[in-house]
């Protein structure tokens, strides 16, 4: 499903989509965050392209509603800025990649197929501005790194597996697979690693598998 209210780009897209790939299809297009979340119930599509800055209500907004509603729901943010406290708050929110509308199409249906495997998404410009705002927040002392480390051997074999496959994208049906373990037990698992790490989401995750020499 395409949401994003500049009619020219959600058109064009839908028709290059259809015309170059068999195993993509559009099932709907919104224009907003409040039209997105009417459609969505009755497309009940796989994956969403939600654009970030829309009238009525932004694809930020719209993210963490669909979010808390159905946490299995994938959801890919385009923006044409790259403000990054909108791509941590996005990510914060469980959303799967970010994505700036400047990639050509072949680059950005590439994407949709690597999310839809389980892969996060995020435009390199975009890194670069995280790594360097998490640079200069995070110039941690040698006993602050010293104190991560020790929380991260509170960690089992089993969670440290986890942890280091959700630091790199996966999915917990990719985890569940690769470890051939029941969905059910990835998501105690996961469970258990927030609790243990005093984080919320994945990309928490992925800032503390960036800040510390931690390897399973």
């Amino acid at each position: 499903m395409i949401v994003d209210d500049q009619d020219l780009f959600a058109i064009s897209l839908k028709t290059y989509i259809h015309n170059y790939t068999d195993d993509i299809h559009v099932v709907g297009m919104a224009s907003n965050g409040e039209q997105a979340l009417t459609l969505v119930e009755e497309c009940h599509p796989q994956l969403i392209l939600m654009d970030v800055h829309m009238p009525q209500m932004n694809g930020v907004e719209c993210t963490k509603i669909l979010m808390e509603k159905n946490a299995q729901q994938k959801i890919l943010m385009l923006s044409t800025y790259d403000k990054d406290e909108y791509v941590q708050e996005a990510l914060s929110y469980g959303a799967v990649g970010y994505l700036l509308k400047d990639l050509s199409p072949t680059e950005l249906i590439a994407s949709i197929r690597a999310v839809s495997s389980g892969v996060t998404q995020i435009s390199p410009t975009l890194v670069q501005c995280l790594i360097r705002k998490m640079d200069a927040g995070h110039s941690s002392s040698l006993q602050s790194v010293q104190e991560e480390l020790e929380v991260m051997e509170t960690l089992t074999n089993r969670e440290r597996e986890i942890f280091t496959r959700m630091a790199t994208g996966f999915d917990n049906e990719q985890i569940a697979e690769e470890l051939c373990i029941s969905e059910r037990t990835v998501r105690n698992h996961v469970s258990s690693v927030y609790a243990k790490l005093g984080v919320h989401n994945r990309f928490e995750i992925i800032q503390l598998a960036n800040k510390i020499p931690f390897h399973a």
